[in-house]
């Protein structure tokens, strides 16, 4: 896929053809579950697979979390991107994880687990080390959710469209932007950063014993 290295990311041989069979599936889905707006071929390309391919540069690690998953976008073109990692998607709509769960069997996609479930009760033995996020919540109420699940080098990537001046202002506590990245999506005519941040305990001061 040429507009994939526009976004400087190198598929393996056969990806391309595995994403564009993960549209093949969405679209028959699509007629009985209604799981996205968007149903012309060409803006499923843009706007799926080329915005979530966007965010492989900003992946670290090889646990990965796609928070509010949806019909699987970013996590399943992430995962198809990056088959030596490892993806969680979970969301609680249990027809989108249904067709999650039925894409991965189709397609062969073995580093992927659906989880039908709120993200608030999940409960994995080692911390993500890296935290995905598109058009999940606003910033302060995506970083609370998933503070229990953020380990020291824990990186959360969320993907926006405009500037969220706003939500940046009222980051909780211990949360700071460390990058932020505004990539072209080939043939999408609007905006799009990506922002990248991390969480630092807040230490309260110590008292002093007079």
């Amino acid at each position: 896929m040429a507009n994939a290295r526009q976004l400087g990311v190198a598929l393996l041989p056969g990806a391309a053809s595995q994403l564009f069979a993960l549209l093949d599936e969405l679209s028959q889905w699509n007629r009985a579950y209604n799981l996205t707006a968007i149903r012309e071929r060409g803006a499923m390309v843009r706007a799926h697979l080329l915005d979530s391919l966007a965010a492989v540069p900003d992946l670290a690690g090889e646990r990965i979390l796609d928070v509010g998953t949806g019909a699987g976008f970013p996590g399943l073109p992430l995962a198809m991107a990056s088959p030596g990692r490892h993806f969680t998607l979970i969301d609680s709509v249990a027809k989108k994880i249904r067709f999650v769960t039925h894409a991965c069997r189709r397609l062969a996609l073995t580093n992927v687990n659906a989880v039908q479930a709120r993200v608030q009760s999940l409960a994995p033995t080692l911390a993500f080390d890296t935290i995905v996020a598109r058009a999940y919540a606003p910033l302060p109420a995506l970083l609370t959710d998933v503070q229990h699940l953020v380990g020291p080098d824990t990186r959360i990537v969320a993907l926006k469209g405009q500037y969220p001046h706003e939500e940046l202002a009222a980051l909780p506590a211990g949360w700071q932007l460390e990058q932020v990245r505004t990539p072209e999506i080939p043939g999408l005519d609007a905006t799009r950063h990506i922002l990248t941040l991390v969480y630092t305990p807040v230490v309260p001061p110590r008292q002093r014993l007079d």
